[in-house]
């Protein structure tokens, strides 16, 4: 990704609300795909408790790094990071915009540091 890369982030503590204000502005901009920075949003099946996107929404906007592993998967920060990296130059590279969602610090620190 070069230095004219926009990426909106959206970060904070669990319940603050990050979700639907995601959510709000995925739909208010056409060009916006969520990518999830959350360390227990990856794994399939854990829905409960993890305020993970309904399939309706994600349906409606396009949300990445969801459900890419089981819970007895081993899911590190670096393929946290490769993922999301690969992930972010695809979006970039169909002239989208990512929108980081989520509250887990390392996942975000791997991504922006």
């Amino acid at each position: 990704m070069d230095n004219k890369s926009k990426i909106i982030l959206i970060s904070g503590p669990t319940a603050s609300g990050k979700s639907s204000l995601a959510l709000a502005l995925a739909r208010s901009c056409d060009d916006i795909e969520i990518v999830t920075v959350d360390s227990m949003q990856v794994y399939r099946g854990m829905d409960i408790g993890t305020a993970k996107p309904s399939v309706v929404e994600q349906a409606e906007i396009a949300h990445h790094l969801l459900d890419v592993c089981d819970p007895d998967d081993d899911y590190t920060v670096a393929r946290f990071q490769r993922e999301c990296l690969a992930v972010l130059a695809d979006i970039e590279a169909r002239g989208k915009r990512a929108l980081l969602v989520g509250g887990t610090g390392l996942y975000l620190q791997a991504i922006t540091d």
